[in-house]
């Protein structure tokens, strides 16, 4: 697979489709996918941020280079503990990318060992990508393999990959994550719902990948699961700029995180369900990251924001997004999350 990571980075198990599948606008795959029609067969069109959007990713980097590194930082120690220096990193395409990159230069600043790692595909309600497993089986012992991933929102790919690796003897289901705001893992950076920026851009800041893309017509019985290379966007790549911004906040001790909010996220989801008169959880989309991601791929319907970060820099480019798609913004009191998005149901619309 084509990236603008380096090899010594990461090796990504997805096979290139690049110019055989055609995106579709935002509007369409909304349609698609509330029609029945699952979102890994199908890609959307790369959403070009505005420069008053750019400008708030600048702002959001420089806001939360300094936490995201303290939370690689106690993350790496975890990991430490719990695998030792032989563990294989294999991050979840594609938000896990960028996250088992940072993972794998703190475990070399302060620990001096270099890891493998590994990037694959895993799609909600499709499964792991089984090639790419027996790819890196075939290459490492099942008990060294650590899955990584960017955040969690509801814990949706968890219960995905918990219940995938029950093929997988040996393999343990833990996932590790920068950020763990749905409260659902012990190998994680913080409880708290901080941003981590490489959510806030699409494939500009994830190696220039698309999202993985599983269709029988083009991904065959013995294919990865597919990706697409944006050659075209090379002039816009800040893929290294984020990394090399977090790793810049690299410190050999990192400050002490604070207790999550009791219970688990999903809970909170199914309050804000019933709050709203939802019927399908599918459509609330807590957290920084889910929120973003919402107003970048697909049809918002309002976004939701604890009062205590009105005004604050930290959500400034969700804001921002907001405002230029004319979402609106409600002030909500949210216990695990600072944000979320909810997209409409378009049945309704």
């Amino acid at each position: 697979m084509r990236t603008s990571y380096k090899k010594e980075d990461v090796e990504l198990l997805l096979k290139d489709i690049t110019g055989l599948v055609r995106p579709r606008s935002t509007e369409e795959r909304e349609r698609m996918i509330q029609s029945g029609r699952h979102y890994c067969e199908m890609l959307p069109i790369e959403y070009t941020p505005s420069a008053e959007y750019m400008e708030a990713y600048e702002e959001a980097l420089k806001e939360y280079a300094e936490p995201v590194a303290h939370a690689i930082g106690r993350l790496a120690d975890r990991v430490m503990q719990e695998k030792g220096e032989g563990v294989v990193l294999v991050s979840l395409a594609r938000a896990g990318i960028p996250i088992g990159i940072l993972l794998k230069r703190y475990l070399d600043f302060k620990y001096h060992v270099k890891v493998k790692h590994y990037s694959i595909s895993i799609i909600r309600g499709r499964g792991i990508d089984r090639n790419a497993m027996n790819y890196i089986l075939e290459r490492h012992a099942p008990r060294q393999l650590l899955f990584v991933d960017g955040w969690t929102g509801k814990g949706a790919i968890l219960n995905e990959l918990k219940k995938e690796l029950e093929q997988f003897p040996g393999v343990s289901p833990d996932m590790a994550v920068a950020a763990d705001p749905a409260n659902i893992t012990r190998l994680c950076g913080t409880h708290e719902d901080i941003l981590i920026p490489s959510s806030c851009l699409n494939s500009t800041v994830s190696g220039l990948v698309s999202r993985t893309f599983l269709r029988n017509d083009i991904i065959g019985e013995e294919d990865f699961h597919g990706a697409v290379y944006y050659g075209e966007l090379a002039g816009s790549d800040l893929s290294y700029a984020f990394i090399d911004a977090i790793e810049e906040k690299f410190v050999p001790e990192s400050r002490t995180d604070g207790k999550g909010a009791e219970g688990v996220g999903m809970e909170e989801v199914m309050e804000i369900a019933r709050a709203y008169g939802i019927e399908d959880t599918n459509l609330v989309k807590p957290g920084i990251g889910e929120t973003t991601r919402v107003l970048l791929r697909r049809v918002p319907w309002r976004v939701l924001i604890h009062s205590k970060y009105k005004d604050s820099r930290e959500l400034a480019h969700i804001v921002r997004l907001a405002e230029e798609k004319k979402v609106p913004i409600e002030y909500y009191p949210l216990k695990h999350y600072r944000v979320c998005g909810i997209i409409k149901k378009l049945a309704d619309a």
